[in-house]
């Protein structure tokens, strides 16, 4: 039986970047049906559409974010079949062209890499960064600058124990069982993950913050690393992390949480709020090597 696709025609696989304001979406995955609420892959499929593909496009994402979760790069990976005798879209020209068809402003595309038609954009990937902010001296949320509202945490603390938070992060490193700091709902058949990296530090100072109210306000940085997390896992770690900070919990304890396995116990139902979360960075490995060798003409590079 054929396949019903004009003959000749060339199916190409891309991975795409993309970023994103998560406060208008309900995710970055696609609603379907006749619910009024949409994600990010509704949007870029439907500036895909503009493409035209003999195929409808579908966004396969690497990294699920829930409503009200940023990204300053997340990833994907698409097919694209164009009609007989038409090439495939350059990396640049099918950047560019989404870009033209995206029908929301909140998101944008970075860019795109050719890449071979087993690669998948979820399973391919060898590590994830999540970035969340946190802002202390702000005792009322209405005393927060209006360009940082739902951009970070806003604690009505003036402070917090960061060497505490830094030595309880500590504990969190290597390989364990998260189940402790995992949400029910979660599709992932085993609970182990290798935390790689769990920072807490100073961020830089926020460019929407009046000159008077910097003496007030400082922003926190929180950084974790993983091939891959759990469900609500980082917005879990933060709470945990933050209560650490604040003097509700000791370093000592979140080593017990992690060790009990409990996703129930009495601390642990805590999660940060979505709207300090930013997923950072989705990485690839030999990502360049696939423009280079295996594709005509040379990929750009990836800065990240």
């Amino acid at each position: 039986m054929g396949s019903g696709l004009p003959v000749g025609s060339v199916r190409a696989r891309y991975l795409v970047y993309f970023q994103y304001l998560g406060t208008d979406f309900n995710g970055v995955a696609a609603v379907r049906g006749a619910q009024r609420a949409a994600g990010v892959q509704n949007y870029l499929e439907e500036a895909a559409e503009g493409l035209k593909s003999v195929l409808p496009v579908k966004f396969t994402i690497s990294s699920r974010t829930d409503a009200g979760v940023h990204a300053l790069s997340n990833a994907a990976h698409l097919d694209i079949q164009r009609r007989s005798g038409q090439p495939p879209f350059s990396p640049e020209v099918l950047t560019q062209a989404l870009n033209t068809h995206l029908r929301h402003p909140a998101i944008r595309v970075l860019k795109a890499f050719r890449v071979p038609s087993d690669f998948h954009a979820r399973y391919s990937a060898t590590s994830r960064t999540y970035l969340y902010r946190l802002a202390t001296g702000c005792p009322q949320y209405d005393q927060l600058s209006v360009f940082e509202r739902n951009r970070c945490w806003a604690l009505r603390a003036d402070c917090l124990d960061v060497v505490a938070m830094q030595e309880a992060a500590h504990h969190l490193l290597g390989t364990h069982d998260f189940s402790a700091f995992q949400s029910a709902g979660s599709p992932s058949s085993s609970s182990v993950r290798t935390l790689r990296r769990a920072s807490v530090s100073p961020g830089p100072a926020s460019p929407f913050v009046l000159p008077q109210e910097s003496r007030r306000l400082r922003f926190w940085s929180l950084e974790f690393e993983s091939q891959s997390f759990l469900y609500r896992q980082v917005r879990r770690m933060t709470a945990i992390l933050v209560a650490v900070g604040l003097g509700t919990l000791t370093p000592a304890q979140v080593k017990a949480i992690l060790e009990s396995r409990d996703p129930l116990g009495r601390h642990q139902t805590h999660v940060a709020p979505a709207h300090g979360l930013f997923l950072k960075s989705v990485l690839y490995r030999d990502l360049e090597d696939w423009g280079e060798k295996r594709w005509p003409g040379k990929a750009p590079a990836c800065t990240l």
